[in-house]
């Protein structure tokens, strides 16, 4: 026991990781502005009710998992968004007992002489556009998982970054993932894409633990394993696409790494894409109808096309992340020291997903793709920072953070 409490101390709080939560926060707090000035829409009600019924209770139509019909893809998102609603409900249940009748939440049936202070409740189930009134906070509540998961991915982002590349290039990513319209917008909105990116950069990386875990004894290996089994489960409940992609990044990453070990690779591999599998049959609620149906859609067909990386480079609020992308780029092309796997894995992961395009479903590869970007971003100019003209390297990478900082408060609503 005494061993256990020493490996909880080795975790500090110091100042490199209250900087890192003080960029985080300002995150959050970007992605709560944003949430404030939104009503909620019709997309919004869709996932409410479908995110419900899958919680609460089964689709009454028969052949079909929820109203909503038989969801081929982004199953992970009606979930998350509808598991904080159920769990509110079923809150304000205990509540109401101790409420008066006429100031219950929640009331069988339709409220008496046409009064609005309840919801109405059919066959145990209450809609939840019924409930738009009395529960003001439902849009905070459909969003906050999803911000929450964009806390987590950046958490996960600078804890790699620190350890690859150290604190100025830890800073120099996170800075720029938190200034990110693309990844603000994606984590205070009702979908499948912060998901999916926090499962393949969580599995790529993961990946490379592993890997590295396997030069020592075999009982290190399986919480990373078990890990790697989750993170692959999150990305291929949240896009089913994900999976093939993150299945061929990460073993070629574990073959790079896994000197002397690559026979196991394969099956380790094979391993987590099995219990992936198994998590993503989960999340349909085991119903072999409706998960044999995201294989008879076409939710996994992937194309190429350079149009999204286009239009995110040339897209004025990423201005910031432009411009470091570039010289980024020039660096490692050009210095030889920057030219190292902390650096190219990275890189090789952003220029495959980059160009990738869902055609079976909605979806954005490329924005699977940022965390990846900004990886290497910080990779390359910690480099930089260590160089002979590293104050100069460092003046251009404060003001690079900063006119993206601006140009992203600024598409802020409510501001100018």
């Amino acid at each position: 026991m005494t061993h256990r409490f020493a490996r909880l101390r080795r975790f500090h709080f110091n100042l490199p990781q209250r900087i890192a939560a003080g960029m985080l926060f300002l995150f959050l707090v970007q992605g709560l502005w944003l949430t404030a000035h939104q009503t909620l829409s019709d997309r919004d009600y869709q996932y409410a009710r479908c995110g419900r019924e899958m919680w609460e209770k089964p689709s009454p139509l028969a052949g079909y998992f929820t109203t909503c019909g038989n969801i081929h893809d982004g199953v992970l998102a009606y979930r998350v968004a509808g598991l904080p609603l159920t769990l509110n409900l079923l809150a304000e249940r205990s509540f109401d007992i101790f409420r008066k009748p006429e100031d219950r939440i929640v009331q069988a049936g339709v409220p008496a002489n046409g009064s609005s202070s309840a919801g109405r409740e059919i066959n145990g189930n209450i809609d939840t556009w019924e409930l738009r009134h009395q529960l003001t906070h439902t849009l905070l509540l459909l969003r906050l998982p999803f911000l929450l998961a964009g806390c987590v991915l950046g958490g996960g982002l600078w804890w790699v970054t620190r350890r690859l590349y150290g604190n100025l290039g830890g800073y120099t990513a996170l800075a720029l993932y938190c200034f990110s319209p693309a990844i603000i917008k994606a984590s205070i909105t009702p979908n499948p894409e912060i998901l999916a990116a926090l499962g393949v950069y969580g599995g790529v990386y993961t990946c490379i633990g592993v890997a590295h875990a396997m030069q020592g004894p075999r009982r290190k290996w399986r919480p990373r394993i078990v890990l790697l089994t989750a993170l692959f489960g999150i990305a291929a409940a949240a896009h089913i696409a994900t999976l093939p992609a993150l299945v061929l990044l990460g073993f070629v990453a574990m073959l790079w790494v896994a000197e002397g070990r690559r026979s196991q690779v394969l099956p380790i591999v094979l391993l987590a894409m099995a219990g992936a599998l198994v998590i993503v049959f989960a999340a349909y609620a085991f119903s072999p109808d409706s998960f044999s149906y995201l294989f008879r859609s076409a939710a996994g067909f992937l194309s190429v096309s350079l149009d999204p990386a286009r239009r995110f480079f040339t897209s004025l609020p990423n201005a910031g992340i432009t411009v470091a992308a570039a010289p980024a780029v020039l660096l490692y092309l050009g210095v030889r020291r920057s030219r190292y796997f902390g650096n190219t894995a990275p890189l090789l992961c952003a220029l495959v997903l980059l160009p990738l395009v869902m055609t079976g479903a909605p979806g954005a590869p490329w924005l699977w793709a940022l965390p990846f970007l900004f990886t290497f971003i910080g990779g390359v100019f910690a480099d930089a920072y260590e160089s002979s003209r590293h104050r100069l390297a460092l003046a251009a990478a404060g003001a690079i953070v900063l006119l993206q900082a601006v140009f992203c408060i600024l598409s802020l609503p409510g501001l100018i």
